[in-house]
């Protein structure tokens, strides 16, 4: 059979099983990168995950280069999202990178798509670049407006804690963790005001996170929704 047909195409019983293969090597990757970050573990488990790690990137290795051999347009391969992740992946392992990017291995899960050929799922996210472009002013002046909120809301706190909490809320950029954690309404806890005009404030900013949180899923599942009629539309 013809090696580049099973490289390339998933259209074969080979070609598919290799796709496969290749899928099933990334997940035992992520988990064995998964399980290297447990403590204490014995000194025959790391063995044998380095074990494997070797041989798993020596197969991404050889795979890798066989993509690039049976490229028709290699500097496109080699620059593309799928080429960036692949060589990003295998190589601090070669050059003993203190980085260690293999849980970005996980985006080559995304070839599954295209394997299966899930048109549905190539047509859903169609549909969510379509409903990006038709929201993309008002997510941007969103965006734009609450990190001008963050700016406020930070230099507000400072000046209603910093002489109660000097320690805590030091400064306006010491502050900024304070405003981000209460206008996305997630609230550690590690600091919080002691004063009532911070209380007060605090308890306005929070009713703006509200909004924050509620304003972009409004507009995404409004343009989604458009996305879909005009969809439906050109069918």
């Amino acid at each position: 059979m013809n090696l580049k047909r099973i490289v390339e195409q998933n259209d074969t019983p080979g070609g598919r099983a290799f796709d496969f293969v290749i899928q099933a090597l990334i997940i035992v990757s992520i988990v064995t990168f998964s399980i290297e970050t447990i403590p204490d573990l014995s000194p025959e488990t790391k063995t044998a995950l380095r074990i494997a790690e070797i041989v798993i990137v020596a197969i991404f290795t050889l795979e890798y280069f066989l993509r690039l051999y049976f490229a028709e347009k290699k500097v496109s391969y080699i620059f593309s999202f799928y080429g960036i992740i692949d060589v990003v992946a295998i190589i601090p392992f070669y050059i003993s990178s203190g980085v260690d990017l293999r849980s970005l291995r996980v985006f080559r899960l995304l070839r599954l798509f295209r394997i299966l050929k899930l048109v549905r799922y190539s047509r859903a996210t169609r549909r969510f670049s379509r409903a990006f472009t038709i929201a993309k002013e008002e997510i941007v002046l969103f965006f734009t407006a609450t990190m001008m909120m963050l700016f406020l809301a930070s230099v507000g706190i400072y000046y209603f804690e910093n002489e109660a909490q000097p320690d805590a809320f030091k400064s306006v950029f010491h502050s900024l963790w304070w405003a981000v954690t209460t206008l996305t309404t997630v609230g550690y806890g590690d600091m919080f005001p002691v004063t009532i005009g911070g209380k007060i404030f605090s308890f306005v900013i929070l009713m703006l996170g509200l909004g924050i949180v509620a304003v972009p899923a409004g507009m995404m599942a409004s343009a989604l929704s458009k996305a879909r009629s005009e969809e439906q539309d050109d069918e």
